[in-house]
């Protein structure tokens, strides 16, 4: 599937993933509320380790921010703490793919590569940028989402999945550092 497809499928499993939960707590609604919340959950699974497979990072940054603008609007307007945990995330995501595009510019990656020189903003010989940060803030996150009583094994195998994909994001982002601080 390709990146809109993806996407379009994140933003349908966010929204029957949402539809779940409020009809879990509906009297006479559990059942369907059940059905479209594992549906959601099955969809954004597929959808997650569709989006690893693809081997481009801008992808999988981009699925995972839609799928945290779609949880953004459905979060209560009163949960502070949750609407700017996603607010953060998805402006360091948005923050990561100025970066990508920088990277992509190698004469202008070359010389902003020089103000990461210090190990602390080094990762494996490459700078520790925006990218690499937000890929990590994110994992960090969703980690502490999984410590979260009451989400099923389901709902965390999801989230495992997401974490992965930021791992996978930076790795396929390493390579493009590489291509950039080479001269290739």
């Amino acid at each position: 599937m390709d990146r809109t497809g993806l996407i379009n499928s994140l933003l349908n499993a966010v929204v029957n993933i949402d539809g779940g939960r409020k009809g879990f707590a509906t009297d006479g609604k559990e059942h369907e509320g059940r059905l479209s919340y594992e549906y959601g959950i099955s969809t954004a699974m597929t959808s997650f380790q569709e989006a690893q497979t693809t081997g481009d990072c801008e992808t999988l940054i981009q699925v995972e921010q839609a799928f945290l603008e779609q949880e953004l609007h459905f979060c209560h307007e009163n949960d502070d703490i949750t609407r700017n945990s996603l607010i953060q995330a998805i402006q360091d995501f948005e923050d990561a793919l100025r970066c990508l595009k920088t990277v992509e510019v190698t004469a202008l990656y070359q010389a902003a590569e020089t103000t990461y020189s210090t190990t602390k903003y080094r990762i494996r010989g490459f700078p520790k940028d925006i990218f690499h940060q937000a890929c990590d803030a994110h994992r960090t996150r969703l980690s502490n989402s999984l410590r979260t009583p009451g989400i099923n094994m389901t709902e965390k195998a999801v989230i495992q999945q997401r974490m992965a994909n930021m791992k996978t994001a930076a790795g396929y982002y390493i390579e493009k550092q590489k291509a950039a601080l080479s001269g290739v």
